[in-house]
């Protein structure tokens, strides 16, 4: 995500996000630190880094469109509930929509080809917890995107199913996982 803040704020004023963003940096390095991982030297294929990259990356993709979609929830809401006009960061509001979209699509593309690359070069595929909820935050994400295309979805009801989407992605990335290794104390899965 700060990678494509980045990216964003060379093209677009993004000035009040700067705090909030480092703020998730730290919290993350944070994590990192304490839960450092394992080293996995033996890879079932050479495409498995890319299938692992482009994970990543579409999470981060993913990352950026629900931090858009709350600044989008929250500028909906004054404009509802104090009709009052919303600062935008600069950004006026159909433009921020429209950007909001391009990161979901943008994520789509790169999730589509993770759990490409995942199913065609996993060795053997499995329906483990990675798996079912991927492919869960997959269908909702395919979901988001036609609503959008066909039938114009906008506004809270669409950035609800962006949302679900990415809490579905989180626990197949981070969420089980962290459940079961470090709470439940369990050993990772081969």
């Amino acid at each position: 995500m700060l990678g494509v803040y980045l990216l964003e704020s060379r093209f677009l004023p993004l000035d009040g996000l700067r705090r909030a963003l480092a703020l998730l940096g730290i919290a993350a390095t944070l994590l990192a630190w304490i839960y450092p991982g394992e080293i996995r030297p033996a890879l079932a294929s050479r495409w498995i880094p890319l299938h692992w990259v482009l994970g990543i990356a579409s999470y981060g993709l993913f990352g950026a469109a629900v931090l858009h979609a709350t600044l989008l929830n929250r500028a909906d809401r004054r404009m509802r509930v104090n009709r009052q006009p919303a600062p935008m960061l600069g950004l006026p509001l159909l433009r921020l929509e429209r950007l909001t979209y391009r990161f979901v699509e943008a994520g789509f593309v790169t999730l589509t080809a993770a759990v490409l690359l995942g199913w065609w070069f996993a060795s053997p595929w499995r329906w483990d917890h990675k798996s079912v909820f991927s492919l869960l935050g997959w269908s909702v994400f395919a979901g988001l995107v036609v609503g959008r295309r066909v039938s114009g979805w906008r506004g809270p009801a669409a950035t609800r199913w962006l949302y679900v989407g990415a809490g579905l992605l989180l626990l197949a990335y981070v969420g089980s996982r962290f459940v079961l290794e470090v709470l439940l104390h369990r050993p990772p899965a081969p």
